[in-house]
């Protein structure tokens, strides 16, 4: 079940309000108001707000548990522009324009549908790191320290890595590929 809460003629325009949306979409009611909270945009606030009454009409009014509810959609539409004026240099009139928008916020208790993205198609979930029989018998792999060896700097810090040529890498490699005289003799006697 969706329920909705609106906020109409908030001071701020809808191309401001709809990237702080679109980071609590799909979210859980009570994680989105954190990312809200500790969100630096000043639209944050009014989306908080906004979301936070939707959680409250569908505790109240329908008997939701509040720990079940998901942001489905957060809709941020254009208000009117109220069109001001102000002095500027060399007696010249500068208008403002302040612009308002009016938000939408949707919260269901169907985890389906909070995954799903506008489209109406579910967002692939994350796969699972997946491990040859042979390693996982052995011991368990610390992925945090393979991902920080795996990514480890070969120069020293601070020092700055020259590019080396193929030809330099080629003369420094010892050639194994090429059996010397020697050893070639004594393999067909």
């Amino acid at each position: 079940m969706e329920v909705v809460a609106t906020a109409k003629w908030v001071r701020t325009t809808a191309r401001k309000a709809r990237l702080v949306t679109k980071c609590v979409e799909g979210m859980a009611v009570s994680d989105a108001l954190t990312v809200l909270h500790f969100m630096p945009k000043a639209a944050a606030t009014d989306v908080w707000k906004v979301i936070k009454s939707a959680a409250a009409n569908a505790e109240h009014n329908y008997k939701l548990d509040a720990s079940m509810l998901r942001v489905a959609r957060v809709e941020v539409e254009e208000g009117r522009t109220v069109k001001r004026s102000r002095a500027g240099s060399r007696s010249h009139v500068v208008n403002v324009a302040k612009r308002t928008s009016h938000l939408r916020a949707f919260v269901t208790d169907d985890a389906f549908a909070a995954r799903s993205n506008r489209r109406g198609v579910a967002s692939p979930k994350p796969t699972p790191l997946v491990v040859a029989e042979s390693e996982a018998a052995a011991e368990p792999v610390d992925q945090k320290a393979a991902a920080v060896s795996a990514v480890k700097p070969t120069a020293k810090p601070g020092s700055i890595a020259k590019p080396v040529s193929k030809a330099k890498k080629a003369a420094k490699a010892p050639n194994t590929t090429k059996k010397s005289a020697s050893s070639a003799d004594a393999e067909t006697e």
